[in-house]
């Protein structure tokens, strides 16, 4: 049984990676911790992956967890959170339609809160051409979710399609995998 549950994982894994390989001021609050294990976790969020944004009316939450992969960054529910290289030239999100079914952006429709450890001042939002409103950036990194990340402390996105990895409290990517 188990075997079947981890294939159909790396299946669901391999089909997103396939689909999606090819502002405003922060103030700033206590840090909470995600799992030190990539593959643990210590609660569920509230959906296995939002489905647009964990961004609400008084804005979205961003935070540092420790992991095997170093310090990075989450949002307030510990779901890690994801830079996409394609979006490096521009710092615009180029991620829409499925690919933002699959990496859902990471939205705030007011001001971004930032934790213990990260500088509000790396933080600013961009306005998302597809009416998802204004995605939270880290420098020139628009910030994203993966939908096979089922819990809090999930890393499965690291380093999917060699496009997609994890941001530490610089706004730096960390290619390792």
């Amino acid at each position: 049984m188990r075997n079947r549950f981890v294939f159909a994982s790396l299946s669901v894994v391999a089909l997103i990676a396939v689909a999606c390989g090819g502002g405003a001021g922060a103030t700033t609050r206590p840090a909470t911790s995600a799992p030190s294990t990539p593959g643990a976790a210590t609660s569920a969020p509230s959906g296995a992956a939002p489905t647009s944004s964990a961004g609400d009316a008084t804005g979205a939450s961003v935070e540092l967890a420790s992991t095997d992969l170093g310090d990075i960054l989450v949002d307030g529910e510990g779901r890690t959170l994801y830079a996409f290289t394609p979006d490096e030239s521009s710092g615009e999100p180029t991620c829409y339609d499925e690919c933002a079914g699959n990496w859902p952006p990471l939205t705030s429709s007011g001001e971004v809160t930032v934790g213990e450890g990260l500088d509000d001042s790396d933080f600013t939002t961009v306005a998302r051409t597809d009416d998802a409103g204004d995605q939270v950036k880290i420098g020139g990194w628009p910030l994203y979710y993966f939908a096979g990340d089922a819990a809090a402390g999930d890393t499965n996105g690291q380093g999917v399609g060699g496009k997609w990895f994890v941001v530490d409290a610089n706004g730096e990517i960390i290619e390792t995998d």
